[in-house]
């Protein structure tokens, strides 16, 4: 497991992961974390502009972004993700955010099996807040800062691979979508998710999201893996969608955060 950083310019702590992005991201005392999903997602540059204007707006700075949930029009290579990569992160670097070769900002990005965009695009972002007495204009629940914890985090998601390993070599029952290779593939990322969650320091019983991203049916697994995971009993989001790497098949992401809100930029 990755090693936990406090990222104090931003409000937050992260998990240590790869280039691309974090492992996961969790809310320092004093702080929550706010979800905000685009009810039209717009383009890469755009999400960005639009970013940059909310956060500026709830007076807060761009090292405040924590997270990101981004879409994509079908799965990559492996070099084209690196190379996807390289863009995205030289944004974060210009905002202050990537630092001393460490991305403290959480991500998923997945390709929708319908309805995908024609380009990359902005699904949802994540950012922090100061935790207050009263509700503000950014939805911030209006808990006491002396009573906050931090407990608001991000899980990244993740694949079926782990990525200490050589890719595709390494892929967790690599081409097997039978019900015993699809059960593999979801252990592994369910095993993920909890030790991300425990690495943040966060509970796993406070979670109030988990999203699943597959074109697979996994509806055989419910019972045996996610109820006795404790992940239905909030709902269970089965998006229609991808990894982002081509041999990929099944990702999830969670998170504990309690204030989320829609934004129309229209």
């Amino acid at each position: 497991m990755g090693t936990l950083h406090k990222f104090e310019a931003g409000g937050y702590s992260f998990l240590q992961g790869g280039f691309p992005y974090s492992a996961g991201v969790v809310a320092l005392p004093g702080y929550e974390i706010v979800r905000a999903r685009f009810h039209r997602p717009p383009t890469i540059s755009d999400g960005l502009a639009a970013i940059e204007a909310w956060l500026r707006a709830a007076g807060r700075p761009l090292t405040a972004l924590c997270a990101a949930e981004l879409r994509s029009p079908t799965p990559f290579s492996f070099e084209g993700f690196r190379d996807f990569n390289t863009g995205y992160v030289a944004v974060l670097e210009r905002w202050g955010l990537y630092r001393n070769a460490l991305n403290p900002v959480a991500r998923s990005n997945v390709c929708p099996q319908f309805d995908a965009p024609s380009e990359p695009v902005f699904h949802a972002f994540c950012f922090t807040v100061p935790a207050t007495g009263t509700t503000d204009s950014t939805g911030a629940s209006a808990k006491p800062a002396a009573t906050m914890q931090p407990t608001d985090f991000v899980v990244a998601g993740s694949g079926e691979w782990p990525e200490d390993q050589p890719f595709p070599q390494g892929i967790v029952a690599r081409g097997d979508l039978s019900g015993q290779g699809l059960a593999s593939k979801v252990e592994y990322v369910l095993r993920t998710m909890q030790e991300r969650t425990e690495g943040l320091g966060g509970q796993w019983q406070r979670l109030t999201a988990a999203q699943v991203y597959t074109v697979h049916d996994f509806h055989p697994l419910l019972g045996s893996h996610f109820a006795d995971a404790g992940l239905t009993a909030n709902g269970l989001s089965w998006h229609v969608c991808r990894p982002p790497i081509i041999e990929l098949e099944f990702e999830m992401d969670v998170r504990s955060v309690g204030a989320e809100r829609v934004l129309d930029l229209a």
